[in-house]
């Protein structure tokens, strides 16, 4: 079976490079990796590529894992040799994957101390490198608990 996903994953990844750019293709195969890596250690994604109604940054995965609601930042690399993919969730991004994080608890009813955020880093080649940073960054409570 596991061969299959990774042919099914080819060929999913050699069709978006013919129509979207590099990057865009790079990030996407990273998203399909980290789903399946997550997946593997327990955590039920719910969403991929959730866009908050005020547009902005979107939450490439979002899972159940050990009872909370995990918003998921992927970051790829195509080598070692850049900066860690890790380091290009800033503070910037940090405030608006917060900002989408609350629009999806929101409408799903989860209640903001029982979310979390995650990162995972690809670096792409011929072994792909995958890490998880569980609870890479807190949340902040606002003046109405929320």
């Amino acid at each position: 079976m596991r061969w299959l996903l990774k042919a099914a994953d080819a060929v999913r990844d050699r069709g978006r490079r013919r129509r979207w750019p590099r990057d865009l293709a790079m990030g996407r195969r990273a998203e399909d990796m980290a789903q399946r890596f997550l997946q593997k250690r327990g955590m039920v994604i719910v969403a991929r590529n959730y866009q908050a109604a005020f547009g902005g940054a979107d939450l490439d995965l979002v899972g159940w894992d050990d009872g909370r609601l995990a918003f998921v930042e992927v970051k790829a690399r195509s080598s070692a040799d850049a900066e860690p993919p890790e380091r290009a969730v800033d503070a910037e991004k940090q405030r608006l994957l917060e900002r989408a994080a609350r629009d999806f608890a929101g409408q799903a009813g989860v209640e903001w101390s029982q979310v979390r955020f995650d990162v995972v880093s690809v670096v792409m080649g011929e072994r792909p490198e995958i890490e998880w940073f569980a609870r890479a960054f807190g949340t902040r409570q606002t003046h109405d608990g929320h």
